[in-house]
This record gives structure tokens, sequence and C-alpha cells, in this order.
């Protein structure tokens, strides 16, 4: 490994832009490439006649899949470079697009999804290229940039997608759309990239690759199922013990390996696992907190005697208020926390999730306040979306700022998928007398639930005392 800092003048270039520009334009195509699925999800079911019941497995295989390949990558980038896995990302994505749109069948389709788990592994090899090529305020600049391009993307994703297919009334010819996106990032990772010039040293510990990989498949899998399996039944339970036994077997691997998948021990250490802890509650606010306002908002009050009743577009619009306020918080991140210090920002951002929620509870029958405070819920999340990476990466060692990353990112989605689960869970069994709908209480209890975990990470991620920044 080289033993340059990345702050020394030799490691900072012109500007941000110079690294980061196609960078940006790759991170909007990833957020339209996953925010384009839900609107499309009906075309496709009828173009290729998908049983409803199999439909979730559009979604489960892009997850399993980018599950997996996340922390592969990301140390695969640590070890051979950034920009050169980035690339073999980019093909991966490329080619599932095109299978996506040709798929004469769900069999063909799922095998696309599953190329395109990849889509998960390009903004932490970004955050490593722009950690090694730029000085640290640069890098955090950079980081900004990113996250809010791909929050950005995704807002735009769902919008352009239903957009284009109600124009062109072709699913095959949208899907191709998509795909042409995928080619040209393809093609542009060839001009203007610089390759990173550190490099970790060891080889890939694929045993460790292995392990964690199937330890996901059993959890995630497990929980993608509960519904299905039932949350009690044998199946669902045997594959919580199955991720369990093979998460200890993989720890103690990983701790006796020289070079290991994942710094165990560094991820465990006082410096960064509150960020990453953070970094799972963020996901279980996106999932946990969110998934049910939806549902909230197109309730019919004359019906179950709450919620608001929205139609289709003025849902569209209630959801794009967070969303665009997510895209504020996350590209402008450099400068706030200039100015706070990224501690306080994670403070601040874990404060304002946790008291929009708690007012939300409150504001149930009022629709302007309730969205204010969904926006206001929408803000600290692209505050922490943009900040804990930095605070992640910058608190990690200097060769292994992929795989920190990737770390980070699988556990903000095991938070989500933990949170998602949690959530139907209490949605599905507080129930309105009578009815199949959920009692209100259901709803403000989850929005409490997962407010009180946001203070609580607010102070223990917030007010870190070893970390960096």
């Amino acid at each position: 490994m080289s033993e340059r800092s990345p702050g020394t003048a030799e490691h900072t270039v012109t500007g941000v832009v110079a690294v980061v520009g196609l960078l940006v334009f790759f991170e909007l195509t990833s957020g339209l490439l996953q925010g384009a699925t839900n609107p499309l999800l009906p075309s496709i079911q009828s173009e290729l006649g998908v049983p409803s019941a199999q439909l979730h497995w559009v979604h489960a295989v892009q997850y399993l899949a980018a599950a997996v390949s996340v922390p592969i990558f990301g140390r695969l980038g640590d070890l051979y470079g950034y920009r050169r896995m980035l690339r073999v990302a980019l093909l991966f994505i490329t080619v599932g697009s095109v299978v996506v749109a040709l798929a004469p069948d769900l069999t063909v389709l799922l095998v696309g999804r599953a190329l395109l788990g990849p889509l998960a592994a390009l903004l932490p090899l970004e955050i490593g290229l722009v950690r090694d090529r730029l000085s640290p305020e640069q890098s955090r600049r950079a980081i900004g940039m990113l996250v809010g391009s791909l929050t950005l993307g995704s807002l735009l994703g769902a919008l352009v997608a239903g957009v284009v297919q109600g124009l062109v009334g072709d699913v095959r010819v949208t899907l191709a759309l998509l795909a042409a996106l995928a080619v040209a990032c393809l093609a542009l990772s060839y001009f203007r990239i610089p390759e990173s010039r550190n490099r970790a040293e060891g080889g890939m510990d694929w045993r460790g690759g292995v392990l964690l990989g199937l330890a996901l498949v059993a959890l995630l899998g497990s929980i993608s199922q509960g519904n299905t399996w039932g949350w009690t039944s044998p199946l669902f339970l045997g594959g919580l013990v199955a991720a369990a036994v093979l998460f200890a077997v993989w720890v103690r691997l990983e701790l006796r390996t020289e070079h290991p998948l994942v710094d165990v021990a560094g991820v465990a250490s006082a410096a960064v696992a509150p960020h990453y802890f953070a970094g799972a509650v963020l996901g279980v606010v996106l999932l946990g907190g969110q998934s049910g306002i939806v549902l909230y908002l197109s309730a019919s009050p004359q019906d179950v005697g709450y919620g608001f009743g929205l139609g289709v577009m003025a849902l569209a619009l209630a959801v794009i208020l967070p969303s665009a306020t997510a895209f504020v918080g996350a590209s402008t991140i450099a400068a706030v926390a200039g100015r706070l210090g990224y501690r306080r920002t994670v403070f601040v951002a874990f404060s304002l999730i946790a008291g929009g929620l708690t007012g939300m509870a409150f504001a149930w029958q009022l629709l302007p306040l309730f969205l204010g405070l969904f926006t206001l819920v929408g803000l600290g999340c692209g505050m922490a979306l943009g900040a804990l990476p930095t605070l992640v990466v910058e608190a990690s060692a200097a060769d292994r700022a992929g795989s920190a990353s990737a770390v980070f990112n699988n556990l903000k989605t095991l938070g989500g998928s933990v949170g998602g689960a949690v959530s139907a869970g209490v949605l599905g069994y507080f129930l309105t007398a009578g009815t199949d709908e959920p009692a209100l209480l259901a709803y403000q209890g989850v929005w409490w639930g997962v407010a009180v975990l946001s203070l609580a990470t607010a102070f223990v991620a917030g007010r870190a005392r070893n970390a960096s920044v």
C-alpha cells in the first residue's frame, strides 16, 4: 500500500469536477434505473404474464444480488483499483439492463435483475475513488454530490419512467431506453476517470465472501418471504437461525484471516461503530418509518377513520416533497457540515427525523402540517445520507475505503429490511375492529418507535467522541 496521505498536495487534483463529473452522471443513472422499477411493474407483469404472487421476486432478486455483490466489489476495488471495478460493475449493469429489456419470460427477467445487483456497488467504489484522488475537503464535497445525485436520480426515476411509458405505451421500449443509459455509462467510464493510486495489501478473501453472501441471502431472503411463510413459521425461523450461525462462523473466520473481506475489528472500533449503527438505523427510518406513510396518506378517512384519501397524482406530489428535501440535504452536506462539523450535523439530522416522526403521530388529521413534518423527515434523511459515509470512510484505514463504504451500505440495507418487516408486522397485527385495515394506533406506534430510535442515534452517533470530523 502506498504511504501517501490523501491530504497531500500530490494527492490533490485541480478540482472536484475533474474527478466527480462523470461519477455524478453514473449515480443519476443508478437512481433512475432503481427508481423506474415500481411504475413499470404493472406493465412488465402484463407483458410477460407474471402471476401476482411471483411479482415480488422482481425486487427481491436484485435486492439479494446487491447485498452479496456490494462487499465483494468494495474489497476488490481496494485491491485492484476502484476505476477498474467500477467498469466491471457497469458491465454487469449494462448486460443486466439489456437482458431485462429483451426477457421473454420471468426466469430470464430475474437473471437480468440479478445482474443489476452491482448497481448498489457503484457508490462505495466511487467514494473510495474520490477519497483516494482528492483532498479531505474536496472528497467531502464530492461524497455529498454523489449521494445527492443518487437521491435525485431515484426521485426522477419514477417520474421519467411513468412519463416515457405513458408516451410510448410499450414497456420494452421504455426498458430499452433505460438500457441505453447503462450502455452510455459503460462507454463513458473509459474517459477522463483516473484510477486510484493506493492498493490494499493481500488478496481477495473468497471464503469470507461466500460465507457472508450465504448469511445475507438466508437473512434477507427469509425476511422478504416473511409475509408468505408466516413470521412464526418453521421456514422463517429456520432461515433466521441459519443466518445467525453463518454470521457467527463468518466473524470467526474474518478475525483469524490476515487480509479479511471485512475488517471486523475495525468495524467494531469506537471510532466508527457508532456511525455504522447510525447507517442501520437510517435504513430503519427509510423503510420502517416511511413505508407505511404512503399507505396512511392514501387511506380513506370515511372508511377507516384516518388518513387523507389522496389519489395517485396527489400521492406522487406528496412523496416528492421529502425526496426533494433529502436531495437538498445530501447535496449541500459539505457546506452545512463545514459550519457545524460532521458529528453535529449527524446529531441535527437524526433530531430532525425524530421530531418529524413524533409530530406526524400527533398531526394525523392535519394534512398541511403532516406533509410539512414528512418533508422535515426527508431533510434529516438527506443530511444523514450525506454525512455518514464521510464519517465512516475517514475513520477507516485508507486502503479500506471501498470495503468500509460497502459495509455501511449493507448495514443500511439490513436495517431497512428489519425495519420494513417490523413495520409490516405491526401494521398487520394491530387492526381496526372488524376490518383488515391497520389501526391508527399501529401507525402512530411505528412512528413513535422509529422516532425514539432516531433520537437515541442522534446522541450515540452524533456525539461519538472518537469521530474524525
